[in-house]
């Protein structure tokens, strides 16, 4: 038994705590950064990541490593960026993106971007096929009823995608995480019609909540992201938190200047000084009115 007992205000007793923490200060330390880059075909996903990831290597050293899941398409931009390439076909289960990111840690890289994360959601061989094989195994047994069929159908997927989550957080360098997306409306309790909910990722929500910066680029954006939007399902995409606005002026188009800036940030810089905070709270205001209609 412990022998440091505290105070417990409210009741006037000692307690021995099970387990002692320290307090210190609060100190921003070195950490590798996970960014996001959220858009359709044609928006400027690969091209923006190249130049966010010169940018942070020009900061970090190292190397880039490119994963490419869109059969190769990435190589075209070889002549204009320095770059080395994984080819990643399929399947593209949970566990292959993580066999191929243990693949690139070897090199230990500064950078790896992933293009794209969408296929682990929705391409051959991804959780929702996953899922489907197990549903349909599970069935040939005849096990269980039919409804907790479906929920036991999920453990593996579910499990499998959690373990490459987990191999993201653990990798020691900065990840750029390419999504595609797709317009998608829905319909929202006591709303006669749906409701416009613009353009999402494809891919588990897992992945978006755990990023730095999550950008958004519409149809035709060629790399200038927008960082408000009144449709939800936008808003909720959009990341950019207050330590990160200073390094993203309304308009710009994403560079390698970016990419320094985070890697400075990254390194442990403190950076510009903030701008207002307009265009966080109109977002923030967005989401709220969304998650309050759902």
């Amino acid at each position: 038994m412990r022998d440091n007992p505290v105070d417990a205000p409210s009741s006037g007793l000692r307690v021995i705590p099970n387990r002692l923490f320290e307090i210190q200060p609060a100190v921003r330390t070195p950490s590798n950064l996970m960014l996001g880059l959220v858009g359709p075909s044609g928006s400027g996903k690969t091209f923006s990541a190249l130049r966010l990831a010169t940018g942070l290597r020009e900061v970090a050293g190292g190397e880039i490593i490119l994963i490419d899941t869109e059969n190769g398409r990435a190589r075209a931009y070889a002549d204009l960026f320095e770059f080395r390439h994984i080819d990643l076909a399929p399947p593209f289960g949970s566990v292959d993106y993580l066999d191929s990111l243990k693949t690139a840690a070897c090199a230990k890289p500064s950078v790896i971007i992933i293009d794209s994360l969408t296929h682990e959601h929705e391409g051959e061989g991804g959780l929702l096929d996953f899922y489907a094989q197990e549903l349909e195994r599970l069935a040939e047994e005849d096990l269980l009823p039919y409804q907790r069929q479906q929920l036991a159908a999920w453990r593996k997927p579910k499990q499998a995608r959690r373990q490459l989550l987990a191999g993201l957080l653990r990798l020691n360098a900065h990840i750029i995480c390419c999504f595609r997306a797709a317009e998608r409306t829905r319909l929202l309790d006591g709303q006669p019609e749906p409701i416009d909910w613009g353009f999402t990722a494809i891919a588990g929500p897992e992945f978006v909540y755990e990023l730095n910066v999550c950008a958004l680029l519409r149809p035709g954006a060629r790399g200038g992201p927008s960082w408000i939007s009144e449709r939800p399902g936008e808003a909720l995409a959009i990341k950019l938190p207050q330590p990160f606005e200073a390094m993203f002026a309304d308009g710009d188009v994403l560079s390698e200047a970016h990419g320094r800036k985070l890697g400075l940030w990254a390194q442990g810089s403190s950076g510009p000084a903030s701008r207002p905070k307009r265009r966080r709270a109109r977002a923030a205001s967005t989401i709220a009115t969304a998650e309050g209609s759902s």
